[in-house]
């Protein structure tokens, strides 16, 4: 037998048949063969077994089957990606020929045709397999996880569907961040401010923003918060002292003694749950005040909700940092930035001892100091029949009996004189409300009451009301309520009792001092003691009056809508702080003076960027910042770790931990991925390998990127 091929033996060769592609004359040739044949230079070097030739608008071609089979199915791949509108590129060839090697059942060009985002006629698109399947998954999960290594598009893509979600309206925000040391520098060591510190490890994010928004209205978007570059640090922030209060179906309570399974208040008024407590540590703080004087104290990251005058027509609200808002401060004398307001609490039903109407009644116009027989005063003898018909019961066997003019007694019913002398119900019930023995100065409006349904408090408010407080009305304005007291202690219980309702509640001090004596039974009568005034506006579906002649004064003009605004931010030194995660669906809460805040994020895009160089906690603490309506995209490479020694990447820790959980997704980019200069893709391979060789060597103690400390002797 020779051992001679057939080629060195002369033999004839076999005919390999022709095939012949006629491409369509609407399509150029050029914009398929590339400039001076750059596309067709490129596909004969993909294929250096086929003869490929072009004539006119037809390709002629030879060689193995698989092969010509190969280059058809890519030129109809082509001229698909063609008659998209999209031009070609050698990259665009060599990626669809590899993706039609890989036998995947997704076509090349509707990877290479799928528009992300657009900006100044450039478009951004996955250009791999594995890219598509990225931006699938970010579409399709809640949260997503792109690992690979550097130059495979990660952070790139991932901001492109922010901001395309940005643009269809889909979140509020986008949120990046991302660990801001790196590379074993220490902020403290480099030059210049914090911001001019950060500002190098945010830069990729930037860069990536420019490409995609117009330069021009970056600085507004982030001015008005709906873009927010942060280093993760950052996101911890969003936090209020341990000594603040937070308001719990029970009452106000310390912030501090909160516990993951604890009940707060939403902005709805109903109890939801504390999902997460972070403490924070010794932070700045600053004191945000509104114009009716409710204040608060929390951190400069600690986020509101809020809305402008043109926020307002068009039915939108924001959300900004304390930071953010000091900036904006003030838009001349006019308050800027309005709150949201608490719906009526539901507090926990509690059984009370006396009607509540009548309990307003008593704390208005009665006499309750105990030197005598409770009694009451009024002119209107409409009051004294409500607070016969509130004390009508068996419970409370009580007369409102005339005393002679305005003065009335309320007398136990059945209890003669002569007869078995027992304690008089009503004084009785005062006792155990602790209010038996106060006078005008120190009367108040127990616990029972103020943490009790929203109807007992509402009808002990308009007992207090139709007694001491009154309709204000203004020719061509809604009509204000006005309510007087010398109690210190009672004005602030009305307070209360007003904003507890979802309403506003402005006072100011009348002083005794100085103030013109008044006459009683033909003689000056001195005034003792200061008086507060408050002005109260309720929300509509609450009178504040049952007295017939104040309430159609009421209802002639309406009550208006109570809001409250900013009124100034100021530094209050340093404190304790802690952030909490609530169940509600909007992530608000009510805190100091029934003030509405929040910390978690809704409605935004947020993208962590290189989380390989998170601790397990710090991906913990960025993961449970989730919102409803967010999406979280975390982007890093495993094999670019740059923590201290000792410390594991919460990268790594992480996929053990939530992988299987749904609508979590990892999505694992390899340098096929690589969208850089081709050398990139060989680069990372090559580092692979050797690491893959040390790895061998050195055994599994140590994973790849991890640096080790030199032992001490």
């Amino acid at each position: 037998m020779s051992d001679l091929s057939p080629e060195a033996s002369g033999a004839p060769q076999p005919v390999q048949p022709l095939h012949i592609v006629e491409i369509p004359s609407s399509v150029p040739m050029v914009s398929l063969l590339g400039p001076r044949d750059e596309l067709l230079r490129t596909l004969e070097r993909q294929f250096p077994h086929a003869s490929i030739h072009v004539r006119g608008n037809e390709f002629r071609m030879t060689g193995p089957s698989a092969d010509i089979a190969l280059i058809e199915r890519t030129l109809d791949e082509l001229l698909a990606v063609l008659a998209a509108g999209q031009p070609l590129n050698r990259d665009a060839v060599e990626r669809s020929i590899g993706m039609l090697r890989s036998q995947s059942a997704e076509r090349p060009a509707d990877v290479l045709t799928m528009n992300i985002v657009s900006n100044r006629g450039r478009t951004i698109r996955p250009k791999t397999l594995n890219q598509k399947h990225y931006v699938d998954a970010i579409d399709a999960h809640t949260i997503v996880f792109g690992i690979g290594p550097a130059g495979t598009g990660k952070t790139y893509l991932a901001m492109a569907k922010a901001v395309a979600a940005l643009q269809a309206k889909q979140v509020n925000r986008i949120i990046l961040t991302r660990p801001a040391v790196e590379a074993g520098e220490r902020l403290g060591f480099l030059p210049g401010t914090l911001n001019d510190k950060i500002d190098p490890y945010l830069r990729p994010l930037y860069d990536a923003l420019h490409d995609m928004i117009d330069p021009e209205s970056i600085p507004r978007l982030m001015a008005a918060g709906t873009i927010e570059v942060a280093p993760l640090a950052y996101m911890r922030g969003r936090a209020q002292p341990l000594d603040s209060h937070v308001l719990t179906p029970e009452g106000f309570r310390r912030f501090g003694d909160l516990q993951v399974g604890d009940y707060v208040i939403g902005s709805d008024g109903r109890a939801t749950e504390v999902l997460g407590v972070y403490p924070q540590g010794r932070k700045p703080v600053y004191r945000v005040t509104t114009q009716d004087g409710a204040s608060t104290l929390c951190c400069a990251e600690h986020l509101w909700t809020v809305r402008t005058r043109e926020d307002a027509r068009a039915g939108r609200w924001r959300t900004l940092q304390t930071s953010e808002l000091l900036d904006h401060g003030l838009k001349g004398r006019i308050h800027r930035f309005e709150l949201p307001l608490i719906q009526a609490a539901e507090f926990e039903p509690q059984d009370v001892p006396l009607d509540p109407y009548a309990l307003g009644l008593l704390l208005g116009d009665g006499c309750i100091t105990g030197s005598t027989t409770p009694a009451f005063s009024s002119s209107d003898e409409e009051l004294v029949e409500r607070l016969q018909e509130a004390l009508d019961n068996d419970r409370v066997p009580v007369d409102v009996t005339g005393r002679g003019g305005y003065d009335y007694v309320l007398r136990h019913r059945g209890v003669g004189r002569g007869g078995l002398r027992t304690a008089n119900p009503v004084s009785q019930i005062l006792r155990e409300l602790g209010l038996f023995g106060t006078g005008s100065a120190t009367k108040f409006v127990p616990d029972l009451y103020k943490h009790n349904t929203h109807w007992v408090r509402l009808a002990v408010l308009q007992g207090l009301l139709d007694t001491d407080g009154g309709p204000v009305t203004q020719v061509g304005r809604s009509c204000r309520v006005q309510y007087t007291t010398i109690s210190p202690r009672l004005r602030d219980d009305v307070a209360f009792l007003v904003q507890s309702l979802g309403g506003v509640a402005y006072w100011r001090t009348r002083p005794a001092k100085g103030r013109s004596p008044g006459r009683s039974q033909g003689r000056n009568v001195a005034y003792r003691h200061d008086a507060f005034v408050l002005d109260i506006r309720l929300p509509e579906g609450f009178s504040p009056f049952q007295l017939g002649r104040k309430r159609r004064a009421y209802e002639a003009t309406g009550g208006g809508r109570p809001m409250r605004f900013i009124d100034r931010i100021e530094p209050a030194g340093e404190a304790d702080v802690m952030c909490i995660k609530v169940a509600a669906e909007d992530s608000l809460y009510v805190t100091d003076d029934f003030l509405v805040t929040h910390n978690t994020l809704n409605d935004a895009f947020i993208i962590l960027d290189e989380a390989q160089n998170t601790s397990p906690e710090q991906m913990k603490m960025f993961l449970t910042r989730l919102g409803f309506g967010s999406k979280i995209v975390v982007t890093g490479d495993v094999t670019q770790v740059d923590l201290p020694g000792g410390t594991q990447s919460g990268l790594k820790v992480v996929q053990d931990i939530l992988r299987g959980i749904e609508d979590v997704h990892f999505a694992n980019l390899t340098s096929v991925d690589v969208v850089r200069h081709r050398l990139v893709g060989d680069i990372v391979d090559a580092y692979g390998r050797w690491d893959s060789l040390q790895h061998k060597h050195s055994g599994p103690g140590r994973t790849t990127g991890e640096r080790r400390r030199p032992q001490r002797d």
